[in-house]
């Protein structure tokens, strides 16, 4: 299954929420990946450019755009940045793959 990573902040809202009543949000993070077939591998509270991290797996990128949007719509989160992640090996197949092709491509612009 493919890896994502999410990264995102919190509104103010949310902030005042969680310091009146503090929770970990592990949990209901998790169930939403469960929710569209994925796996939270991690979450992360960060400083920084945003206020939370997490690692998961899911079966699309469908699917995790479908859990984001559905964190998005409970208010509580905003700007959202999604990326995918390879492994090493992944990535090896991935250049191989654009070495194959790159011999046989055409770019813009090219004398046929």
């Amino acid at each position: 299954m493919p890896t994502y990573i999410c990264q995102g902040r919190f509104t103010r809202e949310a902030v005042r929420g969680m310091m009146s009543t503090p929770e970990d949000r592990t949990g209901p993070v998790s169930k939403l990946m469960e929710g569209v077939g994925g796996r939270l591998l991690s979450y992360y509270i960060t400083f920084g450019d945003y206020d939370w991290l997490l690692v998961c797996e899911a079966p699309s990128e469908q699917a995790v755009t479908a859990a984001v949007l559905a964190a998005t719509a409970g208010g509580g989160v905003a700007e959202i940045k999604t990326t995918v992640a390879m492994t090493g090996p992944e990535a090896m197949q991935a250049f191989r793959t654009a070495r194959d092709l790159a011999s046989s491509f055409k770019s813009a612009g090219q004398p046929g």
